[in-house]
């Protein structure tokens, strides 16, 4: 199975249907998006951010594998790797059963777990998972349908972010302290959204090499210097400011657009 693509970030047009869906303003969707994965849905090497949980695979499996497989397939989780290294747990799993592997694993930049492939609007996980591969537009409508699929809009409508962190991170919220990161994430966001623009040449650089920091749609240090050593290397006008000659670049460069 192919879990690369261009990994094209979020597009205005994305986040507009999102808001429009669950009824809310952008602080309110970036505050669950940077508390679930810092705000990016991809990884470095354009597959979708995603955390393979092996108590899911061992329930959709009935522990058939957890003695052989107990980093695969076990009734605690744990085991993680983190990033790309998921993959190899993932791929590991898909040997043992691919749909309970896949259903298994939380996708994108919402983190919706597989196994909620109806709710969050496909046919079957297989669906879901093209879906995410995608790009995060479909990656973040598939949060929001998952949202108003489990009746949290009118919780994330009202900025109540205990109820909303139960219902989406499940009763053992507290343990991470999900309620209290969203609402501060609310409160900065309240201040200043991303610049999606700036968050696109941000993921560009990531896919080409030249580390931005965090893909975030705010300028940093790092994102100025990772412009203008793009910048050198093609040729253009070394500013560290993205200018229109860079953003083509860039969009060129990175996603062949």
């Amino acid at each position: 199975m192919n879990f690369q693509s261009k990994g094209k970030p979020l597009s205005d047009s994305g986040l507009e249907q999102i808001c429009d869906t669950l009824g809310v303003g952008g602080a309110e969707v970036w505050a669950v998006l940077s508390v679930e994965t810092r705000g990016f849905g991809f990884l470095e090497n354009r597959k979708p951010r995603i955390l393979f949980e092996r108590h899911i695979f061992h329930r959709r499996t009935d522990g058939a594998f957890d003695q052989e497989n107990p980093n695969i397939s076990n009734s605690a989780p744990g085991a993680y790797s983190g990033g790309p290294a998921e993959y190899a747990r993932l791929e590991a799993a898909m040997q043992l059963n691919t749909q309970a592997a896949l259903e298994s694993a939380s996708w994108g930049i919402g983190q919706v777990m597989g196994f909620n492939y109806a709710v969050a609007g496909y046919a079957d996980v297989n669906v879901m998972v093209d879906a995410m591969v995608a790009d995060e537009d479909s990656q973040i409508l598939a949060m929001a349908h998952f949202i108003k699929g489990n009746n949290l809009a009118t919780a994330m409508q009202r900025k109540n972010w205990e109820a909303f962190a139960r219902g989406y991170n499940g009763p053992a919220f507290r343990k991470n302290d999900y309620d209290v990161r969203l609402a501060a994430a609310h409160a900065r966001f309240r201040v200043a959204l991303p610049n999606l623009g700036l968050r696109t040449a941000q993921a560009a650089l990531l896919f080409l090499g030249f580390d931005p920091g965090p893909v975030d749609g705010v300028r940093g240090r790092r994102t100025r210097s990772g412009l203008v050593q793009f910048q050198e290397r093609f040729g253009l006008n070394q500013s560290g400011e993205l200018d229109q000659a860079t953003e083509q670049a860039l969009s060129q460069a990175a996603f062949g657009d």
